[in-house]
């Protein structure tokens, strides 16, 4: 054969029985395989390449800046020179409240005095007459307010308010600011003047609450190694964009999410993938025998086959990345109203990972099989032999490269190394458990057929064993991926339901309360329960104290915090002080505790206690029984744990670090809170609500809690059409792997039928077999399925987790109706006597 034909000739043969083997389907499912594994990967970088660019950026725009650094002390003048000296651009801002005054009112206002140059990031929208045009910048001798401000301060542009000590001309109204962020608590209205001007208003003063703001822009590595050069103090942070706002929880899950799943549907890819290649490699063995009888050398038969896999690459690398495309746009499609116009380019990095990654899994799952098909023995072509081993150290090279990938691609991802080792772990288990179970199953009787059946599976337990096992994966791969998608949006929809508030009311006088709360009711109005409000701090920890109240010196200061940090149990790191001790805290009390808290450890008191939230439980260390020191108001209390909450703090109702008994805390002043949904018919009324009651400050999250549920609507369609992926993806896998198994009975089936076996007798024994195997794998699934998803609902996602009895049942009968379909398109081929 290979004296018979020219080079030329040669190659032109080689191409041309390549394509007519792809041409007639010979090589269509890895051709399927490898497409999907490409399509996969492309879309999923795609679209997190881009999502993360966008991300980075709206993260960075809310920043005002690419880094941020905060602190209650201003930085050295050297220190900032030495900062600037850097390819950079540095803004200033210092924060700090202070009264305004005008000719009809006076209220605390929050005072940011800013340089010309900010924001670096983002826009700040300034507005003087609207006949004018906008402004984005603050100069010298302006005054810019909150739009509340007018109101409250029955002021007008150009009017001219005292700002602490200074008079300033009111310039205009703050309609964007950058840096805007939800804080219900945060009641002082924003005003806006110039660096410059700082020094007439006054408001640094001994004793004063002030924050400094150091903006940054500039190149990620210059700003990466400032960060490495400048040694904070306990008083001084870093502001990244990766500081999670309210809906950052809800995101962080769903990129957890769609990275599980992306692996997931991989690994079923890539084990369709590499069955089909080894079916392919066994249905080769003749051919490849008689070439080698007619004198074809390896160099010739590795020609032959690498022209096929190269040209079923160049089919997959054209269907993937065209179906990759298409699977880019419809998961990026629901997220079109939160994505800009102008998006990132997504480069040439999703094309080059998709293909580098379908290679790296090909590599194996092509090369060992064909590696072994080479070396078949010209003597197959007559008689059936035992095809020769691979080389051990071929095997080894060829699986090293994908596992480095592997490692190096999932990298400090617990949730998907969590997935893989639970994984493992069970199939190991389960399949001694399939095998078991099988073993047992001898002692039943059901005829004939279902003892041939039986024997058959017992005949070949390694095969059988395989066969479970893999059944089981696709299976369970296909509930979790399932699970998880309906275990995160339970979440979110419990989280934030429809009818979440959406509406705070703060500051409600005492005395105001029952009317506002009556009238509230009458409007219709859903609202929570009201609170009464008051603002302190936690100073001690039975008697460790880790703050300085207002009757203690530096020097008492200094010897508490040498003993807390000399207790070697229970401490407070000064290094890292947690930030609800740095600030003043929204404290309550309540006869009875929250309907939407959840009691996770002790019990609710009537008498001196108090009920802490479980997350600052966990980080201060605080236990049941401890006695905790309390300032309001420069007096101290203190109160004894009763009970640790669980706080759910994104479903936009009243939350509480520390709930008290009545006891403790009603004998302070405090004004009311409460919140409520306001529907869209509603708004009159919410406006007649507001006029009759001008003090009560009303905070309206219309816009931000309906962009958080139209959010979570549109990341929930992107899981649904990446589930339906994965669940594809599974169906091919397990229809791939019964077609296979039952393809591998043909000889053995048609032996029987020719020895005069019935065709009915042939067709129950097959149902048997493979209905025993089927009704196994879909019950051990589920096993496996309710164990995972546990464990990465309660370890990584940490949610509560519930059983899920439907499972039970769907996973059996959906293996059952898959054996039935794949036995139907094949059992007549089967049944046919052997010629």
């Amino acid at each position: 054969m290979s004296n018979g034909f020219s080079t030329t000739n040669k190659h032109l043969f080689i191409v041309s029985w390549a394509w007519r083997e792809i041409r007639q389907g010979q090589l269509w499912l890895i051709t399927l395989a490898l497409s999907l594994i490409i399509a996969c990967v492309f879309a999923l970088s795609a679209l997190v390449s881009r999502v993360e660019a966008i991300i980075v950026d709206q993260g960075r725009s809310a920043l005002a800046a690419d880094r941020v650094l905060v602190s209650s002390q201003p930085l050295a003048s050297s220190q900032l020179l030495a900062l600037q000296a850097n390819a950079i651009t540095v803004s200033q801002q210092t924060r700090f409240g202070t009264m305004a005054f005008s000719d009809n009112g006076m209220q605390l206002v929050s005072v940011k005095a800013v340089d010309s140059a900010f924001p670096l990031r983002g826009q700040l929208t300034l507005q003087s007459v609207p006949t004018q045009a906008l402004s984005h910048h603050i100069k010298p001798n302006q005054l810019w307010l909150a739009e509340r401000l007018f109101s409250l301060l029955n002021v007008k542009i150009g009017d001219v308010m005292m700002v602490g000590d200074a008079e300033l001309t009111v310039s205009g109204r703050i309609t964007q600011d950058p840096e805007l962020s939800f804080n219900p608590f945060s009641q002082m209205p924003t005003v806006f003047i110039h660096q410059q001007d700082m020094e007439a208003v006054g408001g640094v003063q001994p004793g004063s609450r002030i924050s400094y703001r150091y903006y940054f822009s500039g190149s990620n590595q210059v700003l990466d190694d400032i960060r490495q050069q400048l040694i904070l103090t306990p008083s001084q942070r870093w502001l990244t964009e990766n500081d999670a706002g309210r809906s950052g929880d809800f995101i962080e899950r769903a990129r957890q999410y769609l990275s599980l799943t992306l692996v997931l549907v991989v690994l079923m890819a890539a084990a369709t993938l590499v069955l089909t290649c080894q079916h392919y490699a066994a249905t080769r063995k003749t051919a490849v025998a008689m070439m080698k009888s007619l004198g074809a050398t390896k160099g010739l038969l590795w020609r032959w086959l690498l022209t096929q896999i190269g040209l079923v690459f160049v089919v997959a690398i054209f269907i993937g990345l065209t179906l990759g495309l298409g699977l880019e746009w419809l998961l990026r499609y629901p997220l079109q109203n939160l994505l800009p116009d102008q998006l990132p380019a997504m480069g040439f990095a999703p094309v080059v990972v998709s293909l580098l990654l379908a290679l790296l899994i090909a590599l194996p799952a092509l090369g060992i099989p064909l590696s072994r098909l080479v070396q078949t023995s010209a003597i197959n072509s007559v008689q059936v032999s035992t095809t020769a081993a691979s080389s051990l150290r071929l095997v080894w090279l060829l699986l090293f490269f994908p596992l480095l990938a592997a490692i190096i691609w999932i990298g400090t991802n617990v949730l998907v190394w969590l997935s893989l080792l639970g994984i493992v772990v069970l199939l190991i288990v389960l399949a001694l458990i399939g095998v078991g179970a099988i073993t047992l199953l001898q002692k039943l009787t059901f005829g004939a057929a279902y003892s041939l059946a039986l024997s058959r599976v017992n005949r070949s337990k390694t095969k059988t064993a395989t066969q479970l096992v893999a059944l089981t994966c696709s299976l369970m791969l296909l509930a979790i991926i399932g699970l998880l998608r309906n275990e995160l949006l339970t979440d979110w929809q419990n989280t934030l339901p429809a009818n979440a508030p959406n509406v705070f009311a703060l500051n409600i006088a005492p005395e105001q309360q029952q009317g506002y709360l009556a009238d509230l009711d009458k409007a219709n109005f859903i609202r929570s329960q009201s609170y009464p409000v008051t603002r302190g701090r936690l100073v001690a920890i039975n008697d460790r104290r880790f703050y300085v109240t207002s009757n203690e010196t530096a020097t008492d200061q200094a010897e508490n915090n040498t003993e807390i940090n000399n207790e070697l149990n229970r401490k407070v790191d000064d290094d890292s002080v947690d930030p609800a001790l740095k600030r003043e805290l929204n404290f309550t009390w309540a006869k009875e505790l929250p309907s939407h808290n959840e009691v996770t450890k002790g019990q609710w008191g009537k008498v001196k206690g108090v009920s802490v939230e479980s997350g600052i439980a966990k980080r201060l260390n605080i236990r049941l029984g401890d006695k905790l020191a309390f300032t309001v108001g420069g007096l101290e209390f203190s109160a004894t744990v009763n009970s640790i909450r669980h706080v759910e703090w994104r479903n936009m109702k009243p939350n509480f670090y520390f709930i008290f008994t009545p006891d403790v805390l009603q004998s302070f002043p405090a004004t009311g809170l409460v919140s409520f949904r306001v529907g869209e018919q509603q708004n009159e009324l919410l406006n007649t609500l507001a006029s009759k009651y001008p003090t009560v400050t009303v905070l309206d999250l219309r816009m931000m809690a309906t962009r958080i549920q139209r959010l979570l609507a549109q990341v929930s369609w992107s899981l649904t059409v990446l589930a339906g992926l994965g669940i594809v993806s599974g169906l091919l896998l397990i229809m791939t792997l019964l077609r296979l198994s039952i393809s591998d009975r043909q000889t053995e089936i048609q032996l029987y039928r020719t020895l005069g076996a019935s065709r009915k007798r042939i067709a129950a024994t097959l149902w048997f077999e493979y209905g025993i195997i089927a009704v196994l794998a879909g019950v051990i699934a589920a096993i496996g399925a309710e164990f995972v998803v546990g464990l990465l609902v309660v370890k990584g996602f940490e949610l509560p987790f519930s059983l899920h009895p439907m499972i039970w049942i769907g996973l059996p009968v959906l293996a059952i109706v898959l054996v039935y379909l794949v036995s139907q398109s094949q059992i007549k081929k089967l049944l046919l006597p052997l010629r």
